[in-house]
């Protein structure tokens, strides 16, 4: 009888994830009350990610950021799973005559794109100075206002930035709130090991609000006021960007140091839950 209690405990726990550990391994699919799994990459392919998934962003010219890095695809040295991860590898490209700073940005968009949910990364960052990982969403239709950006809404869900070692941040982007007039709505929270421990990054976002984790700690939110696009374009669809910059306006405020490359952004999977039907 004990014996049968344990293994129904045991059970419970692997299937109620979240209420023993949000930390969990890939594994153990955590669940949320309400919500259901619509969609996951648990990255247990070796190779090149799956291209029914994921496509890429390619090309070196800065992004808007100043950025200095130059986004490959379906090139293994910057991107490859790997042992139940997906790892994005950021690496220096040094001759004579010039130096090449070489990443990979993944992207969802045109094959997976959500309107509301929770949304979940487990993974480890990379760090030192120069490096700017992130997990964050665009909208698949550009819509709104001049068509173009901030009109049409950012989500980041997690950002992290190597000169400033275990401080990670959560932002929304849009028309009325942005980093451009220095009124974006943002938080940070203090994830002291993130670049040696794997963490779980989380959004869940409904109708009225955003909210962002940390293995289940809430530390972020920003509500809809119902004033229109203006401050609150996430009423469409959105799909899901992973990626390492290098330098920036933000990354590179300290700027880069050459001799920590290469850097590798692992991560062990992420999940889409929406409300159960």
């Amino acid at each position: 009888m004990l014996v049968k209690l344990l293994i129904t405990l045991i059970s419970t726990c692997l299937l109620f994830t979240i209420g023993c550990s949000d930390n969990s391994s890939s594994s153990n699919k955590a669940e949320y009350e309400g919500y259901e799994l619509v969609w996951s990459d648990e990255f247990n392919d070796d190779g090149l990610p799956n291209t029914d998934d994921w496509g890429y962003d390619t090309g070196d010219h800065g992004w808007g950021n100043n950025e200095l890095q130059n986004y490959t695809a379906r090139d293994k040295k910057t991107a490859r799973i790997e042992d139940g991860n997906l790892i994005i590898t950021a690496f220096l490209i040094e001759t004579s005559s010039k130096k090449e700073y070489r990443s990979a940005r993944l992207v969802t968009r045109g094959k997976q794109a959500w309107k509301f949910g929770r949304i979940d990364m487990r993974a480890k960052l990379p760090g030192g100075t120069g490096t700017w990982p992130a997990f964050w969403m665009l909208p698949e239709e550009w819509n709104y206002g001049n068509s173009s950006w901030p009109a049409n809404g950012e989500i980041d869900i997690m950002e992290y930035v190597g000169y400033a070692p275990g401080d990670v941040h959560a932002a929304v982007h849009t028309e009325a709130r942005n980093h451009m007039r220095g009124n974006n709505a943002s938080a940070d929270i203090r994830v002291h090991d993130a670049e040696e421990e794997f963490h779980v990054y989380s959004i869940e976002w409904t109708e009225d609000i955003i909210s962002a984790y940390v293995d289940g700690k809430k530390y972020f939110e920003y509500e809809n006021n119902g004033q229109g696009y203006e401050y609150w374009p996430f009423d469409k669809e959105f799909h899901i960007i992973l990626n390492t910059a290098i330098g920036g306006f933000w990354g590179g405020a300290q700027g880069v140091d050459d001799s920590i490359f290469p850097q590798e952004f692992v991560i062990d999977y992420v999940r889409v839950y929406q409300e159960e039907k």
